[in-house]
């Protein structure tokens, strides 16, 4: 049997904080006893968020708003399913998500923040990205895929770059998922025990992992500098996955001062009758009936 990893120097601690009663100092009710949230409790919090996030998308198309939000941290964070949650019941014409590839070898040619600036939100959108530019001050760095220079140039330049997205009148709101070093082995290690879950198991994520305090050094020196006013970072810990996900979504929803303007019920309309015969059913090709 192979020893559990000892965590690294550095790395952070996130694990729940148990009372001697090993309840958490929770409401047994609404939390296990090693002090993360029940399913049922999740169940009916997360339904009642999303309704509050439909509301939220309606106010932002009414008023015209322009809302960017980013998603960072470590690999197995938590940030997709947050987003996933997110946009489970709202439009993608108003909720947008973006997730850019690496670059190609004309954007590496390119000012740094271009290629993020075609994506950012119009009146009536919020954007959100899963990693943005902030790829530059972490995975970047920590994988030595830019320069010093680059790196250092990122740090002076993109304060400055979110101070004129603020002025032009975007909402921006920065997310950090947290995760400690023994809960990010342990969500690895289930991926890749899980045939249909190892394709999240990258190559990228496995160097990351043994590279975790350096991580840790990118991410303090990436806040130094670009936790601004303006645009402060929220980090979210999220060794519990499930209260990681309410938390952000209630702090989302706090960032706004929104009303109900969702629509009123509509009369649906009676079928207008008019000459018209449809083709034979036999003619068209249906899929197998199986189910």
């Amino acid at each position: 049997m192979s020893k559990k990893p000892k965590p690294p120097e550095g790395a952070d601690d996130l694990s729940p904080r148990l009372a001697a009663d090993g309840s958490g100092g929770h409401d047994p009710e609404k939390y296990k006893s090693d002090g993360k949230l029940k399913a049922a409790y999740y169940d009916h919090e997360i339904e009642r968020l999303q309704e509050q996030l439909v509301l939220l998308q309606y106010w932002i198309q009414s008023q015209g708003l322009k809302v960017l939000v980013i998603f960072e941290g470590r690999g197995s964070a938590g940030k997709g399913g947050v987003i996933k949650r997110i946009t489970e019941r709202t439009s993608p014409r108003i909720t947008k998500v973006v997730a850019l590839p690496k670059s190609t070898e004309r954007q590496k040619t390119q000012w740094y923040f271009q290629r993020y600036v075609e994506h950012l939100p119009a009146a009536g959108e919020m954007v959100m990205f899963d990693r943005s530019w902030y790829n530059r001050s972490n995975v970047e760095w920590v994988m030595d895929f830019c320069t010093g220079e680059e790196h250092q140039e990122f740090l002076r330049s993109c304060p400055e770059f979110e101070r004129m997205l603020v002025r032009s009148g975007i909402t921006l709101i920065k997310y950090w998922f947290s995760v400690s070093y023994e809960e990010q082995r342990r969500r690895f290690e289930a991926r890749n025990a899980e045939p249909l879950k190892r394709w999240k198991l990258s190559d990228m994520d496995l160097a990351e992992h043994e590279l975790y305090v350096k991580y840790s050094m990118a991410k303090d020196t990436t806040f130094q500098y670009t936790d601004i006013k303006q645009a402060p970072w929220y980090v979210v810990p999220s060794d519990d996955k499930k209260a990681a996900r309410l938390n952000c979504i209630s702090h989302l929803l706090s960032q706004f001062d929104y009303q109900d303007v969702a629509p009123d019920v509509v009369e649906l309309p009676v079928m207008r009758e008019m000459p018209y015969v449809r083709p034979p059913m036999h003619e068209q090709t249906f899929v197998p009936q199986i189910y």
